[in-house]
């Protein structure tokens, strides 16, 4: 399975934004901020290091 994280925003700036803090928390990206025709901004990236194996649950934490 492809993993893949999406930013929608408001505007070319929110998106812009948004991108750069992914990046900074080591995803690459694989489609820089595009205006879509429904009036919205969207940008999308990949992690740059394959995710660790297991079960696809993710961190168990007690509570």
């Amino acid at each position: 399975m492809a993993i893949r994280v999406s930013v929608q925003a408001a505007t070319e700036d929110e998106c812009v934004e948004g991108l750069a803090q992914l990046v900074d928390a080591g995803f690459q990206p694989v489609m820089m901020p595009r205006y879509m025709t429904d009036g919205r901004w969207m940008a999308r990236a990949v992690p740059t290091v394959k995710a660790p194996a297991g079960d696809g649950r993710g961190p168990v934490t007690s509570g």
